[in-house]
């Protein structure tokens, strides 16, 4: 058996080994060289060399392990799907008369095409699945409501300038880029400095502004572009600001994400609902960020299409009656243990991660299944596709646990869908800031007596201790435990005062006796009344058509072998066109038979384009694969035509009045081209491919 691949800490080692024994070598020669001795000269040299191969050896098994040697092919293969993309109008850059604007991006016929298909498998998915409650909500939000979800405090990220131009850049992605282009390009770096850059990697959502300006000024990182010296990182809000009416005195934002819309309208949906948990709401919308060096397509723009998903549930129960239906699926899953010792994604049954706690419950655990089923429905290689927990430096502090579906494409692991148990802090968060109680009711069948807590921050005393902090600091108050809080008041008792960690500042504050008052009260309910938790599916649709792109892309050499063709194989459910009607030759009568063929397709809902070029018909076929058409349909008699498949281009000869009900099976799902060819007879002929 063989044993297990060197690490790359090894690899490194080794070279750094061989290198210097080539200096040595090196050194040694130069000097025999130079006392005229000639006894000794060749074999040095001879060594020398030898040395050297050695070393070259050793760098290409560590460029090897550090997959630089894979960066030009996946540009290459990126440039071929973009340049295809753009060139088919999939999508193009937004006011391109004009020379456009970073991080904006129109779809075009085909592109919209996909774009419709993905949501409205998205609405199948899970909306009709699961009956959700859909609402549609304004992109235009007060800003009240993006206080109390924290977003016009905290929703930033760190920028620094060229101190001569004004160019902005993102501190984060400079640091982050310069890391990875050592590690993969850098072969002469010792062991010490490599494991350094993984480890600001690691950490590099926990360093604050100056930590990070420190990091970038020790590596002399400069302005990309000009390589002129940067600013110090400060914070960037990602908000659009806007005045709501002609005052400018309501201010307003574009909104970030969707998801602020349902919960403000909890209340109503739950009455809706007939006031019973579980149950979600989703919403379809635009969201807009002004990203500071929007890259990378359609993967980080300024305005993008988000579905996004509220399941209300029930705190003290958070079991999924069809947890049942994806227990047995297996896919790639990466939990926060595998990720910190140094490990890769593993093959991972969905039932046994929720069972051993790796996923905090089970109707986390559920929606990250349907998560799996939709997304590689869709297209996705689930051999590119894992689940990855979310490290504790990523996680806010109210959230139970947390999931990305990310996939990988030529830009690297991307993420395309959080899934996170978001606690109860978004509705407690509108509740204190509207007034407005956003809670669920549980009627007992017989009243109660009940032991409650009772956490009661004094905000006078806080407030003069705390000033701006005040709030976080009774957050983290009233999120305390019931452990937590009577391990509190005996402090309190004992000693007057006591540390607390308050984890949105960062840091442990000192709470006196007099800032918090702590009882259990026993009292009679006849009803439990309790702020719902919410488990939310956020889904980056153009990240996901992205992906959906490069997962689907191929090339094929035409039959003369002289040029490759591109072909997008997208399933039918998303493919932009279902079908193509071509005539064989230009012919009266076969166009009139697919003029009849286009209206029975139109009448049964299927999308189609219809060719009468004169252009042969290996060349049309060609031109609909590359837009990832799946079926094509040629007519080459009034009562029969054949029906080609995009990827087998395999054909079978069908009755022209059966070609809809046939290519709707397809399309819809409920037949397979390989049910299609056992029912009808297979077809060679003139007409087959000439690509």
């Amino acid at each position: 058996m063989a044993g297990a691949a060197p690490s790359e800490e090894a690899l490194r080692r080794a070279l750094a080994e061989r290198q210097a024994a080539v200096d040595a070598q090196a050194e040694a020669v130069r000097s025999l060289k130079a006392s005229g001795a000639k006894a000794g000269v060749d074999a040095a040299v001879e060594a020398l060399k030898a040395l050297k191969i050695e070393a070259g050896a050793a760098a290409r098994r560590l460029q090897a392990s550090v997959g630089s040697g894979g960066g030009a092919a996946r540009e290459e293969m990126r440039q071929a799907v973009v340049n295809t993309l753009e060139r088919k109008l999939f999508y193009i850059p937004s006011f391109k008369i004009y020379r456009g604007v970073a991080g904006l991006y129109d779809y075009g016929p085909p592109g919209c095409a996909v774009k419709s298909n993905v949501l409205a498998f998205w609405r199948q998915h899970f909306v009709l699945e699961e009956n959700m409650l859909e609402v549609d909500c304004p992109c235009v939000t007060p800003e009240v409501v993006l206080k109390a979800s924290g977003h016009v405090e905290k929703f930033t990220d760190l920028m620094v300038k060229d101190e001569k131009t004004g160019t902005c850049y993102r501190a984060d992605h400079l640091l982050k880029d310069f890391c990875k282009d050592k590690l993969e390009k850098d072969l002469t770096l010792s062991p010490e400095t490599a494991a350094e850059f993984k480890r600001v990697l690691a950490v590099l959502d926990d360093l604050s502004p100056e930590e990070l300006g420190a990091k970038i000024k020790e590596y002399g990182i400069v302005a990309p572009d000009t390589k002129n010296p940067l600013s110090a990182p400060y914070p960037f809000n990602l908000m659009f600001q806007t005045s709501i009416g002609p005052t400018g005195l309501s201010v307003g934002y574009m909104r970030p994400e969707t998801a602020q819309g349902i919960f403000v309208n909890f209340k109503d949906l739950y009455y809706y609902n007939g006031q019973k948990l579980p149950f979600a709401a989703a919403q379809i919308g635009q969201a807009f960020r002004n990203e500071i060096s929007p890259r990378q397509g359609l993967l980080r723009v300024r305005e993008f299409t988000l579905a996004e998903i509220e399941h209300f549930v029930d705190p003290e129960d958070k079991s999924h009656p069809k947890f049942v239906d994806v227990a047995d699926l297996e896919f790639l899953m990466f939990p926060r243990e595998l990720q910190l010792s140094g490990e890769s994604a593993k093959l991972t049954k969905l039932a046994e991660a929720v069972s051993k706690g790796t996923v905090n419950n089970e109707t986390l655990g559920y929606f990250i299944g349907r998560v799996y089923l939709f997304l590689t429905r869709l297209g996705i290689d689930k051999c590119r596709l894992r689940f990855r927990q979310h490290l504790p430096n990523e996680m806010a502090h109210y959230a139970a646990d947390c999931w990305d579906a990310e996939i990988e494409c030529s830009y690297g692991w991307i993420e395309c869908v959080g899934i996170a148990d978001r606690s109860a802090y978004d509705l407690k968060a509108h509740s204190e800031k509207s007034g407005v109680p956003l809670v669920a009711h549980e009627k007992f069948s017989k009243p109660r007596e009940v032991e409650k807590l009772v956490i009661v921050p004094s905000k006078k005393d806080l407030g003069l201790a705390f000033k701006g902090n005040q709030k976080m600091v009774v957050e983290a108050l009233e999120a305390m435990s019931e452990k937590e809080a009577m391990d509190m008041k005996a402090a309190l008792e004992s000693k007057g005062e006591m540390n607390f960690q308050v984890c949105t500042l960062g840091k442990d504050v000192v709470i006196t006796k007099k800032m918090v008052s702590i009882s259990m009260e026993k009292k009679v309910e006849h009803q439990r009344v309790f702020t719902p938790s919410v488990v939310e599916p956020s889904f980056g649709i153009g990240r996901i058509i992205y992906c959906l792109f490069e997962h689907s892309f191929y090339t094929r050499p035409s039959k003369s072998e002289e040029e490759q063709l591109n072909v997008f194989r997208f399933p039918p459910i998303v493919a932009p066109i279902k079908c193509t009607v071509f005539p064989l030759v230009k012919n009266q009568e076969f166009d009139d038979a697919a003029k009849v063929l286009a209206k029975e397709l139109t009448a049964a809902g299927i999308s189609h384009i219809i060719d009468t070029t004169g252009i042969s018909i290996g060349r049309r076929y060609a031109r609909t694969d590359e837009i990832g058409v799946p079926f094509a349909v040629t007519v080459d008699s009034a009562t029969e035509v054949t029906i080609r498949e995009r990827d087998s281009k395999q054909q079978v000869r069908v009755g022209i009045d059966e070609v809809a009900s046939v290519v709707k099976e397809l399309t819809e799902g409920q037949s397979t081209w390989t049910d299609i060819s056992f029912k009808y007879p297979s077809h060679i002929g003139p007409q087959a491919d000439q690509e």
